[in-house]
C-alpha cells in the first residue's frame, strides 16, 4: 500500500492504514500502536521538510515470523548529519528532537538513508 504525503489528511490516512494492516498481520494491540506511531512521525517529518513524499506499507515474513514493514521516503532537503538527526534532542526545526530516535525505538529494525539535496529514505519493520 502506498500513500502519498502531502497533507494532514494523507498523514491520517497512513496513520489509519498502518493499522489496519497492522491488525490484519496479527500483531497485538500495542504493537499496532507502536507501528502507528512511528509512522505518525515519519509522515510528519515528511510534511514538515520536504512537504511531500510517500509511505510504504507492506506485509513481510521473517521464517515463520510476520511483519509489517514500512517504507518513508521524500526527495526533501536531505539531513545533513544522520548520525546526529538520531541523537535525542537534536533538531533541525524546532521540536523536542525525538522523532527519528524515537521511532528507532519503537520499531525492531530501522535504517535510514539521507544525502543533502536529494531527500531521506527509512525503512523500518515490526515484527510480531
Amino acid at each position: 500500500m502506498r500513500i502519498w504525503i502531502n497533507s494532514e489528511a494523507s498523514l491520517a490516512r497512513s496513520i489509519m492504514a498502518t493499522r489496519k494492516l497492522a491488525e490484519s498481520i496479527g500483531l497485538q494491540n500495542n504493537q499496532v500502536a507502536l507501528v502507528a506511531t512511528a509512522v505518525s512521525e515519519l509522515a510528519r517529518n515528511i510534511l514538515k521538510y520536504a512537504k511531500q513524499g510517500e509511505v510504504i506499507l507492506r506485509p513481510v515474513s521473517q521464517l515463520t515470523r510476520p511483519g509489517i514493514e514500512v517504507v518513508a521516503w521524500d526527495r526533501g532537503p536531505g539531513i545533513e548529519d544522520v548520525d546526529t538527526a538520531m541523537c535525542d534532542h537534536h533538531s533541525t526545526g524546532g521540536t523536542l528532537g525525538l522523532g527519528l530516535p524515537g521511532v528507532k525505538r519503537l520499531m525492531d529494525d530501522f535504517e535510514i538513508e539521507s544525502e543533502v539535496g536529494k531527500g531521506t529514505r527509512v525503512t523500518a519493520r515490526k515484527w510480531k
